[in-house]
């Protein structure tokens, strides 16, 4: 290597280097959440249920007042029915919010970064409350399967190109 005369080695040009991206979350929430506890309010017998799990996603971001926060909304509606009849056993519904500080996300990635990145993170906490839930309102503790936050973002880009696709094709 060579010296560059006080006997340092010379600077290396600095590579164009992407941005730092930062993300903390600030806080998070139970925005609304109910659980219908059916059999209990039918009074079926607990022997004659064989549950069939139905779960639900959707996902909501807005910016904040404040300069790079962002509150994300997932919205998880949980249905468990009869194997046997079909007849209803639980519903339970949960928006659960967070808000984060996000920098050095470009501008063209930051939508999906809030439905896929966001979500992500919270979901651990998302599952213990529908675990909690179900467990004290009388059922075995339901440990919903990790959410796949990408496909479910892709999907809804999918949804929403064939929405506009035939709106299109009238015109």
């Amino acid at each position: 290597m060579a010296e560059n005369g006080n006997g340092a080695a010379p600077e290396q040009p600095q590579a164009a280097q992407a941005p730092q991206v930062k993300m903390n979350v600030l806080g998070q929430f139970i925005r609304d959440m109910s659980f219908e506890n059916i059999v209990a309010q039918k009074g079926v017998s607990s022997a004659d249920i064989q549950p069939d799990i139905q779960v639900q996603v959707s996902l909501d971001a807005r910016k904040r007042g404040v300069e790079h926060q962002y509150e994300v909304i997932s919205k998880f509606k949980v249905t468990s029915a009869n194997k046997a009849d079909k007849s209803p056993l639980f519903l339970l519904e949960l928006d659960y919010g967070a808000i984060f500080h996000v920098e050095g996300v470009p501008e063209e990635q930051l939508h999906p970064f809030l439905l896929i990145e966001c979500p992500r993170m919270v979901f651990p906490f998302v599952r213990r409350i529908i675990s909690d839930v179900t467990r004290d309102g009388g059922f075995a503790p339901l440990n919903i399967d990790t959410v796949d936050f990408l496909a479910l973002y892709r999907q809804e880009l999918a949804r929403r190109a064939a929405e506009q696709k035939p709106a299109e094709q009238v015109s």
